[in-house]
């Protein structure tokens, strides 16, 4: 069974830095897409960042130059670095994937809660 298991989430001070760590778990064939997601209380979930695998990467408009999404092919692993945290920021980080167990499918992972707060 295939999961996405994330690791690093956290509270730090406004300004911080904080890095989310994010594992495939299982056997796959091909590994499309990845991508991390947040959702803040009573808000809508929204796209972070993604990197293809060819590493080309996108950012929501929010990020403005502060995070920086990366992945490890040879560890099926993405993460994320977050600098310069805001109180705003706050929020539950989910991993997502593009995978290839087979079939082709779209997998989550549980989610790691990001405080940001002095």
């Amino acid at each position: 069974q295939v999961h996405l298991v994330e690791s690093g989430g956290g509270g730090v001070q406004p300004g911080g830095p904080l890095r989310l760590s994010c594992a495939v778990s299982g056997s796959v064939v091909r590994i499309g897409d990845m991508r991390w997601y947040r959702q803040g209380a009573r808000e809508e979930r929204e796209l972070v960042a993604s990197i293809t695998p060819q590493s080309v990467t996108t950012y929501g408009v929010f990020v403005k130059g502060r995070f920086t999404i990366s992945r490890d092919k040879a560890k099926n692993t993405v993460d994320l670095q977050m600098n310069g945290l805001k109180p705003e920021d706050t929020a539950v980080y989910y991993c997502n994937a593009d995978l290839f167990v087979p079939p082709w499918d779209d997998y989550w992972g549980q989610g790691t809660q990001v405080t940001v707060s002095s």
